[in-house]
Parts: C-alpha cells; sequence; structure tokens
C-alpha cells in the first residue's frame, strides 16, 4: 500500500493500515521544514503538550474536581509506524517510482490539494493500470468525472496488454472520497442530537443513540439492536477516556446477548430508528434565494408604523362617513384626496368637516416619512439580499457554527438539510462556505471568534449547541471556554487534531462541567477508516464514533467469505468484530439477470434494504449485507489477516 499526503489525513491512514490491517506501507510526505507540520498521533508537540498543560490546570482549579483527571492523564500508544517514510516536496512520476506504486495493491493520493491529486492519479495510473486508487477530492462532481476518466483508461490499459479486461475488476477500481463528506454527519449529528450517531448515504440513515446506565441491579436495554457497551466509566467526569487503551474498563463494540445481559452499570448504544428523514428542499436557483419574501422587505418598527397609519385613515374616512353621512366609499375617497392634500379646502363646510380634513392633512405630513422609510428600506432589502444575513432577534436553540472551511461547509449543508437553524461566524470574508451560507439565506456573522462580542452576535447564549470547526486547535478551544463562560449548560462539539491534546481537552471541560455534553472529534479520526476500507477494495458507508473508538458500516457481497456464506444470521454473527444487520435486495436483484426459475419463486421480498431479517435466515453468495463492523473485525473479514508483529483486539 502506498499512502501520499501532506497533513494528518495521510499519517493516520498509514497508521490504520499498518497497525490494523497489517499491511506493508510506504508513506510520502512533505519534509518536516517544508510541508504542513502533521497533527501529532501519539506524541503530542511541544506547544500543544504546553497548552494543554495549562488549560487542564486552569479549568481543574476552576471546578475543583480536575485534579484526577490532570492526575493520570490518558495518552492513547503511539501509532504503528509505516514500514517505508519518504520526504518528498513533489510528487513526481519518479517519486512514484520510488514508492514502489509499480508493484503496489493501493494508492491514497490524500493532499489537501484537489489539482494535485488528480495529477498524481493519472500518472499512477499510466505506470501501473492495475493498482487500485482512492482520491480525496472536496469537488464531488469533478470527481465524478475523473473516477469515470481513471477506471476507463484502466480498462483500455488491460485490453491493451490482453488480460481480457481484468485489469478494469476490484483490483483496478477508483473511489473518489471527500473526508469533509465523511466526519460532517458525524458532527452534525453530535451539536444537534448529542449522543446520537448517523451514517446517511444513498438514501440509507443508520441511527444509533446512547442509552444511560441503568440503575443497580437493572439490566441495559438492547433495544433494537445492541452495537456497544459504553466504558463504565462513562458517567465518571474524571474516569477512562474510552479510547483503546481503556482495557476492560474501555467501550465493548458489538457484544454478544450474554455480554449485554452482564452489562450492570453500563450505558449502551443501541439501534433505535432506521429510516430517513430528509428536510424540506434547500433554496437553490435565483429565482428562489434571489425574491425575498414580502415579509422580509421592512422591519417590523416599520411594519407597525405603516399599520398605525393605516388605522389613522380607517378612523378618518369612519368619522367623515359619520358626520357628513356620505356614502363609505365616498368617505374614504374624500380622506385619501385630503390626506395628499388634493382636495379643495372645505370653506362653507360644516366645522366637524373642517377639522376633519385640518386632521386628514396632518396625517398627510407625518405619512411622508414612512413612505419614503419604507422605499428605502425595501430598496436595501432587495440589494442586500445577495449578501450575508444577520442573525435575527429573538433567536434561540440554534447551532452556532465555528468555521466555514472544508469542513465547515459540508456539516453547515448537512444541518440545513435537516432543517435545523444555524448561525455561522467566520473570520475570512473570502471562505469557501459563504457561498454556501448565501444560496441557504443561513445568517453569518463575519469577524475573529476571539474577539469580545463575536459569539454575542451570533446569540451563543440563547444557542443550542456549538460546533467548532476551524482549523486551529486554539482557536475551537477559546471560543467553548468563551461560550461555556456565557451558558454553562451548553452543548459543545470540538474539532481537534491532537489525540493528546483532544484527550486532555474533552477530560478536563468534562470534568468541570459534568452537566454539560462535550465531544471531541478529528476529521481524520473519523474519515481514516474509510479510506482504509475503499483501499482494501470495500465500501465503507459511514462511521460512528464510540467514546474513543469508531464503529464501521460496510456494505459487503457474502461470496467469497466463508464466516458468511452458507451460514444463519445468528451464526455469522462475531461479537467484537462483525454482525449483519441488513439485506441488499436490490443488489443482489440486479446482479441476477437470469434468475433461476426455483429461486425466483423463492425471492418474492420487494427490493431495497431489509432490516427485519430472521436470526434463522440462511445468507446464500449472491447476497450483499450492510454490516456493523470494528476495523480489525473487518479486516479479518475481507480475508486481510493481520501479519506478524500487528497486535489484534
Amino acid at each position: 500500500m502506498v499512502v501520499c499526503g501532506d497533513d494528518g489525513l495521510a499519517h493516520r491512514l498509514a497508521a490504520e493500515l499498518r497497525g490494523v490491517y497489517g499491511e506493508v506501507v510506504t508513506l510520502v510526505v512533505p519534509p518536516a521544514d517544508r510541508g504542513p507540520l502533521r497533527p501529532a498521533v501519539g506524541r503530542a508537540r511541544a506547544a500543544s503538550v504546553a497548552l494543554r498543560d495549562r488549560v487542564t490546570a486552569a479549568v481543574g482549579r476552576a471546578s475543583g474536581n480536575g485534579a484526577g483527571a490532570a492526575a493520570a492523564p490518558a495518552t492513547p500508544p503511539p501509532a504503528a509506524p509505516a514500514e517505508r517514510v519518504l520526504h518528498e516536496a513533489q510528487l513526481t512520476e519518479a517519486v512514484l517510482s520510488e514508492a514502489g506504486v509499480e508493484r503496489a495493491t493501493a494508492l491514497a493520493l490524500v493532499y489537501d490539494d484537489d489539482e494535485t491529486n488528480i495529477r498524481a492519479a493519472l500518472t499512477a495510473r499510466r505506470l501501473n493500470p492495475r493498482v487500485r486508487l482512492v482520491l480525496r477530492l472536496y469537488n464531488r462532481r469533478l470527481g465524478q468525472h475523473v473516477e469515470e476518466l481513471l477506471d476507463q483508461a484502466a480498462a483500455l490499459a488491460a485490453g491493451a496488454d490482453g488480460t481480457d479486461g481484468g485489469g478494469s475488476g476490484p483490483d483496478a477500481s477508483t473511489t473518489v472520497l471527500s473526508d469533509a463528506d465523511t466526519a460532517a454527519p458525524a458532527l452534525a449529528a453530535s451539536a444537534v442530537a448529542g449522543t446520537s450517531k448517523v451514517v446517511q448515504t444513498d438514501g440509507l440513515m443508520l441511527r444509533a443513540v446512547e442509552r444511560r446506565p441503568p440503575l443497580p441491579g437493572q439490566v441495559a436495554d438492547p433495544g433494537l439492536c445492541t452495537l456497544a457497551l459504553l466504558s463504565t466509566t462513562s458517567s465518571d467526569p474524571a474516569g477512562a477516556d474510552g479510547s483503546e487503551s481503556s482495557g476492560d474498563q474501555g467501550p465493548r463494540l458489538l457484544p454478544d446477548a450474554a455480554a449485554v445481559r452482564a452489562a450492570t452499570g453500563r450505558g449502551t448504544v443501541v439501534l433505535e430508528q432506521v429510516s430517513f428523514t430528509a428536510g424540506p428542499d434547500l433554496p437553490t436557483g435565483r429565482g428562489v434565494s434571489g425574491v425575498p419574501g414580502f415579509a422580509s422587505l421592512f422591519s417590523r418598527r416599520l411594519r407597525w408604523s405603516l399599520a398605525g397609519m393605516a388605522a389613522c385613515v380607517l378612523a378618518l374616512a369612519v368619522a367623515l362617513w359619520v358626520v357628513t353621512g356620505v356614502h363609505p366609499l365616498g368617505a374614504l375617497y374624500l380622506t385619501l384626496l385630503d390626506l395628499f392634500a388634493i382636495n379643495d379646502p372645505a370653506v362653507g363646510d360644516s366645522t366637524g368637516r373642517q377639522v376633519l380634513q385640518l386632521l386628514s392633512l396632518l396625517v398627510g405630513l407625518l405619512l411622508l416619512p414612512v413612505l419614503l422609510a419604507a422605499a428605502l428600506e425595501a430598496f436595501g432589502t432587495f440589494r442586500t439580499t445577495s449578501g450575508l444575513r444577520k442573525p435575527p432577534r429573538g433567536l434561540g436553540g440554534h447551532v452556532v457554527l465555528l468555521g466555514l472551511g472544508k469542513i465547515g461547509t459540508r456539516v453547515l449543508t448537512r444541518l440545513r438539510e435537516l432543517n435545523i437553524p444555524v448561525v455561522c461566524v467566520e473570520s475570512d470574508p473570502e471562505a469557501r462556505g459563504l457561498a454556501t451560507a448565501r444560496r441557504l439565506r443561513v445568517p453569518v456573522v463575519l469577524g475573529d471568534v476571539t474577539q469580545e462580542g463575536v459569539l454575542e452576535a451570533a446569540k451563543i447564549h440563547r444557542a443550542h449547541s456549538l460546533l467548532a470547526v476551524t482549523s486551529a486547535d486554539t482557536t475551537n478551544l477559546e471560543a467553548v471556554l468563551y461560550a461555556r463562560s456565557v451558558q454553562p449548560d451548553l452543548r459543545v462539539v470540538l474539532r481537534l487534531y491532537d489525540d493528546d491534546f483532544a484527550t486532555a481537552v474533552y477530560r478536563t471541560l468534562r470534568a468541570a462541567h459534568p452537566h454539560a455534553l462535550t465531544r471531541s472529534r478529528s476529521v481524520s479520526h473519523l474519515a481514516a477508516p474509510a479510506f482504509a476500507g475503499a483501499m482494501l477494495g470495500r465500501q465503507i458507508l459511514g462511521a460512528i464514533p464510540v467514546e474513543r473508538r469508531v464503529l464501521l458500516f460496510a456494505a459487503v457481497d457474502v461470496g467469497g467469505h466463508p464466516q458468511l456464506e452458507g451460514r444463519t444470521l445468528a451464526e455469522a454473527f462475531r461479537a467484537g468484530a462483525w454482525r449483519v444487520l441488513a439485506l441488499d435486495t436490490a443488489a443482489r436483484a440486479g446482479r441476477r439477470e437470469e434468475p433461476a426459475a426455483e429461486e425466483a419463486a423463492e425471492d418474492t421480498r420487494p427490493s431495497g434494504l431489509v432490516w427485519d431479517l430472521p436470526d434463522t435466515y440462511v445468507l446464500r453468495g449472491q447476497d450483499r449485507v450492510v454490516l456493523a463492523a470494528t476495523r480489525r473485525g473487518l479486516a479479518e473479514l475481507l480475508g486481510r489477516h493481520p501479519r506478524d508483529g500487528a497486535a489484534r483486539t
């Protein structure tokens, strides 16, 4: 396996392949003095360590119960090193050859620049038409075209070699992924639902929810399907962090029925709902987002002023009708003429008529500035429709999103798809996500979140949760600490790169605010399993974080896997490794062009995903299933067993 990248995802992906799947990995990264510094995995940088210690001590003293958290820092074990590391500033053809692309099974190009990945993929496909390519591209539409182009090139090269198209099979497939798309559902779900985990893909929605530990003597409710048992110290603010190094006290993924029955005092992660519920369609096009509604043309104060002027005119018309006895419509007409000073003076008329005419003239004088203000405000509204909106008055229960970069844009889109109110905060007026916020008509506060008054402008004191996904760990932490000082029970989700730093921040904030929900997420930590699975030729539907561990959801063909084929669901279940959740009958029907008569008569269920399969259902070779698996369990199921020296769990 060859991994090429310039940030933390490359290092984490290499560690995933080497430590979990036992693959021989060649890692190509920029030199330390020229490329961006990667997030420390297993050892924090000196600045992060110093900042972590200061935060731990300061917040621990403020909370009064943080000493225990600071006294026993939970440091994850060092990531398994790659087999070979090349430090190259440019990914040229010579560098790819030196990395061994001609002999590689798979190549991952995870640079932060789309152009660099595409250029390297074209070169790699020419050097080795049979290599499996995994590209990290932010532009999804471009990614589809690139994927088709590279697959077509592989097929043509295989045909020219006389291999009968073998090179265009799974080994030469091209997979385009985005770390932003992979991590956005988990980040959005953590901010909105707190303990809920959601994986969505192609109309599929898997929703898991954490349930609190039962009372002493009670047994955790397994729900529809128990996916995990939380760590024994999950309710203890100074307890273990729930990582893979927590031992027996850590979370247990995919437990069997006996383990669930014996799990007293442990919370659970259960499959509570399996359905897809989309929010309202997002406004697109200039005809929708470019024309504001009538109510948004005028402010509330101006609308009340106009309503008051209309009431005065109506009252004058009624009074004229009573005094003069003219027809009501005629009285309204005469009142309007008096209002705009185009009626004849009421000379010789009754005193009441003359008084009403003077009052109408006075109301007309008051109406002129109101009409002018209405015209100017409506004109200004049309001019600023294409600009950024400000948070409306009285807004509450919303999500404050910090950062509109690559990750923040995807999270914003996901939140709006769920019809969740969002207020964004961005310091860069040229950020890529501002166009998306403008199109979705989402309020945006431009300013540095570390400056006083910026979070107040985003209505943080009335917000439901804070989602900090900027590219700077210290900025996210500072914003969260300030927001917690404003609203102590605020739900916060941080995007943190450094594992040691994230562990210290998570435990310290949990100790300082035991009644508030705190989550720390790493984009590379959530995305690496999906990229690793793609390099192994399998479709990873998504990943759900369980404390500091990850549970994967994958679509797998039963054929060729003796652990699944010919076995019942109960027999195919491997505790702590994998569990079949659903049967994809649509995929099976598409692969069977001419089914046998007895098979067609036997299989009468509608095409789609079937979730309520009995434990006695026998998996057949032509079936395709959706399963939940641990990383090591998926590695074993795919037939790529860890080599000597790779630990098992």
